[in-house]
């Protein structure tokens, strides 16, 4: 067997048979492939492998690539996988990854920014250019709807109604759900598909909602490395996916009650949401202050 068949095979079991969503299937295809690279580097082969092999493969990953802990968990999920598809075809009759204990991830909270910070940031995106009010409308319906970048990429132009403030978006595992967003992200999108997409499109055919230049849909590297621009000509340390924090935290913020914000966010498990019912400390001593007005009175007279 031809060890360059064996990622792409494996992508195609996990689809059809572990019924993976398919971001999911190329992201572990992706490690499977700098597996087995590595694999050929050092003469072994997936058949007569050790767990201590795969431990050294590990710690070249630290080392050498520097991954942190959730990486390396991610690696160690695609490589479980990928031996359950070898015993599957019959390549190896052990599992030897089912081993492996995955590092425990350290509990961080989700950076968010503030709403200063959100307008600092979409003030500076040039809407003079086409660019610029294509990226605009891109980051205002993330921000104004909490979707992921992946289900942005996704977006087609039937799944959006502007007229509703309403979109239909495919999340993991494939399920599909609406959510809702704003008049400004519904103007500037808009604006877009009326002004911008056309002249992106040119004489090509593409049901895709957002665009590059070339008239494809837009990647998702491409929108990393726009916004990456974007934070740092702002001065503020933000990724993509902080938008969606950000729209999380700021509904919680508002009242909006847990189970609701988990249907929008496309969370199967509520726990995954809860990561966002932490409160900054002005928050909640303005709440104090507006509903329990005896604690300022209290503070007064402490000092």
């Amino acid at each position: 067997m031809e060890r360059q068949s064996l990622p792409d095979r494996f992508y195609a079991w996990l689809i059809a048979q572990v019924r993976r969503s398919r971001l999911t299937a190329e992201t572990y295809r992706f490690e499977v492939r700098l597996f087995l690279n590595w694999l050929g580097n050092e003469g072994l082969s997936p058949e007569a492998l050790e767990l201590s092999d795969i431990s050294r493969y590990l710690d070249y990953r630290r080392h050498n690539d520097g991954i942190d802990s959730r990486s390396v968990a991610k690696a160690i999920s695609a490589l479980r996988s990928f031996f359950r598809f070898l015993e599957d075809e019959g390549i190896c009759s052990d599992n030897c990854a089912v081993l492996l204990e995955a590092p425990r991830g350290t509990s961080r909270l989700p950076t968010v920014l503030s709403r200063g910070e959100i307008e600092k940031m979409f003030s500076l995106i040039d809407t003079g250019t086409l660019l610029g009010i294509r990226n605009r409308a891109l980051y205002e319906l993330i921000y104004s709807s909490g979707i992921r970048i992946s289900e942005a990429v996704s977006l087609n132009t039937q799944d959006v109604f502007l007229s509703r403030g309403m979109a239909r978006v495919l999340g993991k595992g494939d399920k599909e759900r609406l959510v809702i967003y704003g008049p400004e992200a519904a103007s500037w999108v808009k604006r877009y598909t009326e002004d911008v997409r056309p002249e992106f499109l040119g004489k090509r055919r593409s049901s895709a909602l957002f665009l590059g230049r070339n008239g494809k849909r837009l990647s998702r590297k491409g929108i990393w490395k726009n916004y990456a621009a974007l934070a740092a000509l702002a001065g503020i340390s933000s990724k993509v996916h902080t938008l969606r924090h950000t729209f999380a935290t700021d509904l919680l913020a508002g009242g909006a009650d847990l189970r609701s914000v988990q249907e929008l966010l496309g969370h199967s498990d509520l726990a995954t949401t809860q990561v966002y019912t932490h409160l900054d400390k002005s928050f909640l001593e303005e709440n104090h202050q507006r509903y329990l007005p005896r604690l300022k009175q209290w503070k007064e007279y402490e000092s």
